[in-house]
């Protein structure tokens, strides 16, 4: 389908699962509770699973470079958006997005800032919605340093989480994969991940730390990126 957004918002690969697949996914998710790891032995790449788990099991993503979150507190968060600018627990709707959350090493690179988005489109009365659309991006000055760490996803209960209000884009409705709780949150499993786990790495773009509110209005209004 063609929308009417620029080529940088990228589409999530094909994810076509055979009913193999889709039970396997089903038994891990069965058997994901007291925050244990996940013991991923499926030739699926791990993307597809979070995908999935979110999807169809109901549950919010959140990556981290810390694999020992017992709980998930409530923290101001530094957000250009007022949804995301709250004291909050935030997570994602879709696996693949977390997953960048995960592997960006901000430690390490402590002054590199981040720019990343997942919406899908909908047209209310045409009755469709698209496919995820994603843009990932980091500090310009930290890009050819391979930022990049191993990480984990936690699978979090989404039942005190709200999502994101969706926004007007002419006739479309544009929805964020964004979530936020106001209350603590347990995790019921994690998944260790690996730069080389996420799909879109060799697209990770780099942008000037000093243009952030230009790259936030291209993102909100569907412009060019900024050069």
């Amino acid at each position: 389908m063609d929308l009417p957004i620029p080529d940088y918002w990228l589409p999530r690969p094909a994810m076509e699962l055979d009913d193999a697949t889709r039970l396997a996914f089903d038994e891990l998710l069965k058997a994901a509770q007291g925050n244990a790891p996940i013991n991923y032995t499926l030739a699926v790449p791990k993307w597809q699973f979070l995908c999935y788990a979110a999807e169809h099991g109901g549950l919010a993503m959140h990556g981290s470079g810390n694999a020992n979150i017992a709980e998930f507190e409530p923290r101001q968060s530094n957000d250009l958006n007022e949804f995301g600018n709250r004291k909050a627990v935030y997570a994602a709707a879709d696996g693949l997005w977390a997953m960048f959350f995960a592997i960006v090493d901000r430690d390490r690179f402590s002054g590199m800032s981040i720019t990343n988005a997942c919406i899908r489109l909908a047209h209310p009365t045409e009755g469709w919605v698209s496919e995820p659309r994603y843009v990932f991006s980091v500090s310009d000055k930290a890009l050819p340093h391979a930022p990049w760490r191993e990480g984990v996803v936690y699978l979090l209960p989404r039942t005190t989480f709200e999502t994101q209000a969706p926004m007007s884009f002419g006739p479309f409705e544009v929805r964020i994969a964004q979530l936020a709780s106001l209350e603590p949150v347990t995790p019921l499993a994690r998944l260790q991940i690996s730069p080389s786990d996420f799909p879109f790495l060799a697209q990770i773009r780099g942008h000037d730390d000093a243009r952030l509110a230009e790259y936030a209005h291209a993102l909100s209004t569907g412009a060019p990126w900024p050069q």
